[in-house]
């Protein structure tokens, strides 16, 4: 359904989709984190992405055509093996500690949720409680007597 033009629009997008977990208030963020949250935030930026990958893939491309025949590391490229061991063994490590602090974020997301529920379900049975409190005063009692309807 497309709205005219000259009908105003209403403004309810949802911004945390466009700006991300950053913006929320339940996540810490910025200089509320300790310095080993902010790393493991750029580590994981930086190595999840595709970036990351093409910069691998260069220099290891980078490496064998700079030794292929000559230099430090001839053809079977023993310390590029040797390298890339480490920064695998290392990879694995930084991605737990990662992945512990994506953790860390969903958990901060669903305590908030929480505690927004818990909160929501307060407002819902005063209003409820309300509602019950002006059906009774607006609304007569039934009459105890004979029914005509049966």
């Amino acid at each position: 359904m497309t709205l005219p033009n000259d009908v105003e629009r209403p403004r309810t997008t949802l911004r945390l989709r466009e700006a991300g977990w950053h913006h929320h208030p339940a996540v810490r963020t910025g200089s509320a984190l300790t310095r080993a949250e902010r790393a493991a935030d750029r580590l994981r930026n930086s190595m999840g992405s595709w970036g990351f990958v093409i910069g691998a893939l260069m220099f290891i491309g980078g490496w064998m055509v700079g030794n292929r025949n000559e230099g430090f590391d001839k053809y079977p490229f023993i310390l590029l093996n040797l390298v890339l061991s480490c920064v695998a063994a290392l990879q694995g490590a930084i991605l737990l500690i990662a992945a512990k602090r994506e953790d860390q974020i969903s958990s901060e997301l669903a305590r908030h949720d929480y505690e927004t529920n818990l909160e929501s379900e307060e407002i819902v049975k005063a209003i409820h409680d309300l509602t019950r409190e002006i059906h009774l005063a607006v609304v007569p009692a039934p009459v105890d007597g004979p029914t005509t309807a049966r």
